[in-house]
């Protein structure tokens, strides 16, 4: 079963710092230890029968600083550095290697030829060097085990004449300065007094089940070398403040709420006052959520907001155009063979743009200068005028993309596929929220319906892509309105899940908002979680399907709850 998953963490960013320096390789003590073990690996294996034709290192040196805070109280402060090491080693040659996939074997074969470990946090070449040998030498015993094996398949001489496994690039060589210290600075003593002012704030209110708070600030150092001569050395920052609150519904189930900050370094982070008045405005959200009455399953008109459309969006296109499930005998290949058909309204276009750092002077999470394999992230026209036009791609060529067009990602430990970076909707002839409600108006009229719906925030959703699965997806909203069509005011429901199939859903796609706005999360498929951003304006959908939300219910405890005095 493969399945997508995609978690909202608010406007958050990693902020990739990307200034081209001439360094030289003894400016930075891991590189010049990693350039020499990787060259002394290369004379020796390929002296090996048969030969690695390929092999990359992927280093993440990670400083991490994060704080936590529940009901007033500091609950967990922890200051940590580590490096993950993670190789990719080929045997074979560019058309036909070990990572072949055969139709009707286990799918995602790069999953199973990619190591990682940790390395030691400090530069002693003999410690970080036993290490790396150690995994390349378990590395390639088991990719020439792999590649005998396939090549005595009975369908090898059929196979061989097919697709490339992996695509020819140039090598790239990139070296970033390190950080200044005071890009480093975290004043761990202002920030948890003011964790504890925040989630201080909930413990009034013996009916909040959960109040917490945290703050991560995030260094990265981020290495890449390969034997196609293949140098770069990129930083990346980010500072993500993040509140997540629950109470209990008077029906009994628990309803969270939660609310995000991004910058690239926690003095980047809203001021102290302003947080305080948007907690304040959380909690009343959260108080009108426990009285809101359960939604009942809803076929109609719906208005989804630029955050709920940057899900949409996300889930029931963006998987569905990452290149490498074109050649997957097991994923359902929606749009395989629609390059050129219309697939939205003409006045859409989407591009993913990796190369784009901010949006309204937020920092993108999706911004990168190269990618997991090397290659330097660049701009796809996705859709042009509604009609489908190209794929993200990774080294795993298809029939129609021969290369790489910078969007092989993953999370460190795994192995690259083609991923979302900053996915860009567009819409040419946008119209105003009051024109959309009109709209949205007009349209229950015709459906008979008493209203539709406004999604306006999401906390994330899912999708499934493979063939053994029904191809739809699931967005979890969290603050949903009903309109009325009589003109009553907007009323806030609670258990709603926004349900579909893709196709069905573009289909009923009539118009656009124009002003856009940003979804910023984590996004978990074959190569892990990598960060993204959707940029979307609001969308107006002529028939939406809801479903009611699982019930997690909780029976009020026995002794009424501490509270604030």
């Amino acid at each position: 079963m493969e399945y997508t998953r995609d978690t909202k963490i608010g406007i958050w960013a990693a902020g990739l710092l990307c200034v081209a320096l001439a360094l030289n390789a003894s400016d930075d003590a891991l590189l010049t230890i990693l350039q020499d073990e990787m060259q002394r690996e290369q004379e020796a294996l390929v002296q090996q029968d048969p030969p690695p034709y390929y092999m990359d290192y992927r280093v993440d040196d990670v400083t991490n600083h994060i704080l936590v805070s529940s009901f007033g109280s500091l609950t967990q402060k922890d200051d940590s550095q580590s490096r993950l090491f993670t190789l990719m080693l080929r045997v074979g040659d560019y058309q036909f290697d070990n990572t072949h996939d055969f139709k009707g074997s286990p799918s995602g074969s790069d999953q199973m030829e990619v190591y990682g470990t940790a390395l030691p946090i400090e530069n002693v070449p003999e410690a970080v060097k036993q290490v790396i040998w150690r995994l390349t030498d378990k590395a390639y015993r088991n990719a020439s085990a792999s590649y005998a094996s396939r090549r005595s398949n009975p369908a090898y001489e059929e196979q061989k004449s097919l697709l490339p496994d992996f695509s020819k690039e140039p090598s790239v060589h990139y070296v970033e300065e390190t950080l200044p210290g005071e890009s480093l600075a975290f004043d761990a003593d202002e920030w948890s007094r003011r964790l504890k002012d925040y989630t201080g704030y909930f413990a009034q209110d013996s009916l909040v089940f959960h109040s917490e708070a945290s703050i991560r600030f995030v260094t990265q150092r981020r290495y890449f070398l390969s034997t196609e001569n293949s140098q770069i050395v990129q930083n990346q920052q980010y500072c993500q403040l993040q509140f997540m609150v629950s109470i209990q519904h008077k029906d009994g189930t628990i309803l969270p709420l939660q609310h995000s900050y991004t910058a690239l370094t926690p003095s980047g982070l809203p001021c102290h006052e302003s947080i305080l008045a948007d907690m304040k405005t959380l909690y009343q959200t959260l108080r009108t959520l426990r009285d809101a009455p359960m939604a009942e399953p809803y076929a109609g008109p719906a208005i989804l907001s630029p955050a709920a459309a940057g899900v949409f969006f996300h889930e029931i296109f963006g998987h569905r155009i990452e290149g490498h499930r074109l050649e997957n005998a097991d994923d359902g290949q929606t749009f395989k063979d629609k390059v050129g058909d219309l697939l939205l309204p003409k006045t859409f276009n989407v591009y993913s743009d990796p190369e784009k750092t901010h949006f309204n002077g937020l920092p993108l999470i999706g911004h990168y200068k190269f990618d997991d394999q090397g290659i330097a992230g660049q701009p796809v026209v996705v859709v042009k005028e509604g009609r489908l036009n190209e794929f993200l791609m990774s080294r795993r060529p298809t029939r129609e993309f021969a290369h790489s067009n910078g969007h092989g990602r993953a999370q460190p430990g795994y192995a690259p596929v083609s991923r979302q970076s900053n996915l860009i909707v567009e819409n040419t002839e946008g119209h105003s929220e009051e024109e959309l409600r009109k709209m949205l108006i007009r349209e229950c009229k015709k459906q008979k319906k008493e209203y539709g719906y406004y999604f306006k925030e999401v906390v994330g959703g899912l999708t499934y892509t493979d063939r053994y699965n029904a191809n739809v997806f699931n967005v979890n909203p969290t603050e949903v309105y009903r309109i009325y069509v009589d003109g009553r005011p907007d009323e806030m429901v609670t258990g709603v899940d926004l349900i579909g199939t893709p196709l069905t859903m573009f289909s009923n796609i009539l118009a656009g908002g124009d002003t856009p706005d940003l979804f910023t999360g984590f996004c978990g498929a074959e190569s892990g979680f990598v960060p993204v951003t959707t940029i979307a304006p609001a969308v107006f959908v002529k028939k939406i399907e809801t479903q009611k939300t699982p019930e997690f219910e909780s029976k009020l405890p026995v002794l009424p709850r501490p509270v604030k005095n």
